[in-house]
């Protein structure tokens, strides 16, 4: 269970403060077990500071503690603190990125299933595209991802299995594995019913809770040689 804990705090030195945790990262490199961190500064009031820093678990938290570099910066952080920080401990027992919910809808529904109503939805209407095979534009806007979605889903009966998700900020990013049975015409190549697969990635970055611009790579090579469209 991941676990955060929560640095509350007040300092009139936070440049000190800021090199303080500079010099920690580097010290502790290959050591240390936070995964995160993120401080948040106090609009209301400009020297309060709450610092929050994220672990793989408590187990893991704790081992991090025992380092002496994390004693050294404990006391030094207290210095520069004015009062003595206050500490919270919290098991995390809910952790979604809401913009991954938008994207998995995307992939599940809309791409997968067919159900271009979900594409109203989920991806915004100026929205831009980016793919190694298609010329700038082609995929722009919801009519464009449509027809390219169309286009695949005409040409194979396919599904993906997404290996690992990413997200960070205003982007998320997939990667995935791809299987297809060829049943349409593609790029000019008569149906075969050659099953042939490809693995790729792709970023998407969302504005307003919709998808605003994507990057797809992917091994189109491989695929092209697979459908004999290219010299193994």
């Amino acid at each position: 269970m991941t676990f955060v804990q929560v640095i509350d705090y007040e300092t009139t030195r936070f440049d000190e403060m800021n090199a303080l945790i500079d010099r920690y990262a580097e010290q502790t490199s290959g050591k240390r077990t936070v995964t995160h961190t993120m401080i948040g500064k106090d609009r209301d009031s400009q020297t309060h500071y709450v610092d929050l820093v994220e672990f793989p678990s408590y187990e893991e938290a704790m081992k991090n503690s025992q380092l002496p570099e994390t004693d050294r910066m404990f006391q030094e952080m207290v210095a520069l603190c004015e009062g003595m920080p206050k500490f919270m401990n919290l098991d995390v027992v809910r952790d979604e990125y809401l913009n991954k919910l938008v994207v998995n809808r995307m992939f599940e529904e809309c791409i997968l299933k067919g159900d271009f109503a979900v594409l109203d939805e989920c991806l915004a209407m100026n929205y831009k595209d980016h793919d190694i095979m298609e010329s700038e534009g082609q995929s722009d806007g919801r009519d464009g991802m449509r027809q390219t979605i169309t286009m695949w889903r005409d040409a194979f009966d396919f599904s993906f299995d997404q290996t690992r998700q990413i997200a960070e900020g205003d982007c998320v990013t997939t990667l995935w594995n791809w299987k297809g049975t060829q049943k349409g015409e593609f790029m000019g190549v008569a149906p075969t019913g050659r099953e042939v697969t490809m693995s790729g990635c792709t970023t998407f970055r969302l504005e307003n809770g919709s998808i605003a611009e994507g990057w797809w790579y992917y091994d189109a090579p491989s695929l092209m040689r697979q459908m004999g469209m290219m010299p193994e």
